[in-house]
């Protein structure tokens, strides 16, 4: 049978009496733009999270460009972040007319490293926008020590570590907000694109739900310029349900991310498991350097597998106009050249791990 990269239909299946009667509840209340089912969800995500507040967007990109405008980051400032990840990283910089300066990643986990940061500081930078990839948290420490040096902010994307932890604290509460990816295929994945920024500071929080409502805090008075960038009722209905088995499935994935690591040793190489904290394994990622092939080899014995992400930000046509090249960050481009995402979600079976593994050792 084939294995799916994941199977959304069979998630919904698992929990689709809650979710029909959570969305049959905004049908009722006719609540289709924020209301009621979003308020309560962002209440218990920032909980969730160890945060005070949670705004509820229409996407992550949202969510991380509304962030940077309500610190007043803007036109002739930069902000660094990472060159290895999806380009919403360094989009939503460029989104508000700011410069995403762009530094490499460490080899072993593919996350920031940290010992290009100071090098990258000019009299412009306002902020550092580490991407925890792939489920596990950036280097926090090092990053918010820098951070302090030099009076910068520090502003975590987490859109792809939902319920992940850096020494025993979540991520999104980690420096001073973080934005959140509900894309569907996320850990905690809505029925359509939603977002959520979070933060312990009020002021900013304010700031960002006037922006994602054309700049009203009163309606009808637009206080500052703002946008159309809110949540759904339906999504926030959805999240709602979805948060209370986050963490039952997270421990599923940890599982199976486990066995890959136990099946495939020695056999490909796998992202290093940081010992600061706990992934949320939003996906498992190997490295070969007969990528493509293997790829092939595997989709002939109905494995799915995605590359996350074949293009680097620095060689993306949006960016031709920057003075960004071939070789100027070399790790981002080996990896981007090696890595390959592997099924990983808690809707697959013992079976259906061990079966990719096997599909893996038979092309090695």
């Amino acid at each position: 049978m084939p294995i799916p990269f994941l199977n959304l239909q069979a998630q919904y299946q698992s929990i689709k009496p809650e979710v029909d009667a959570a969305m049959q509840s905004v049908l009722d209340s006719s609540a289709y733009v924020l209301g009621p089912a979003v308020e309560k969800f962002e209440r218990d995500f920032a909980a969730y999270c160890d945060v005070d507040h949670c705004v509820g967007l229409n996407s992550g990109t949202a969510a991380l460009a509304l962030l940077l405008q309500a610190y007043e980051i803007g036109a002739e400032d930069e902000v660094i972040t990472v060159a290895n990840s999806f380009f919403a990283s360094a989009g939503a910089i460029s989104q508000i007319g700011a410069t995403p300066v762009l530094v490499d990643c460490r080899e072993d986990d593919a996350l920031m490293n940290p010992n290009l940061i100071e090098s990258a500081i000019t009299n412009r930078t306002k902020a550092i926008l580490p991407v925890h990839l792939y489920g596990q948290c950036a280097d926090m420490d090092a990053i918010n020590t820098i951070a302090r040096k030099h009076s910068l902010l520090v502003i975590e994307d987490a859109c792809q570590a939902h319920g992940a932890t850096y020494n025993g604290k979540k991520a999104g509460s980690l420096a001073n907000a973080a934005a959140f990816s509900f894309y569907p295929g996320k850990n905690l994945g809505a029925y359509g694109d939603a977002g959520a920024a979070v933060t312990n500071d009020a002021a900013i929080a304010d700031k960002v739900r006037a922006l994602r409502e054309h700049g009203m805090r009163k309606k009808y008075l637009h206080d500052i310029m703002g946008w159309t960038e809110r949540m759904d009722g339906l999504q926030g209905a959805v999240l709602g349900v979805k948060l209370k088995h986050m963490d039952a499935w997270n421990t599923k994935r940890k599982e199976y991310a486990a066995l890959y690591r136990t099946a495939l040793g020695g056999v490909v190489t796998c992202m290093t498991e940081q010992t600061y904290g706990e992934s949320a394994n939003h996906l498992f990622v190997i490295r070969s350097p007969k990528r493509d092939a293997l790829q092939e080899h595997l989709t002939s014995k109905g494995v799915q597998t995605i590359i996350h992400y074949p293009i680097p930000i620095h060689l993306q046509p949006a960016y031709k106009n920057m003075s960004w090249g071939k070789g100027q960050f070399p790790v981002t481009e080996k990896l981007a050249e090696e890595i390959l995402s592997l099924p990983l979600s808690p809707e697959m079976t013992e079976g259906q791990v061990m079966e990719v593994c096997e599909a893996v050792k038979a092309f090695s």
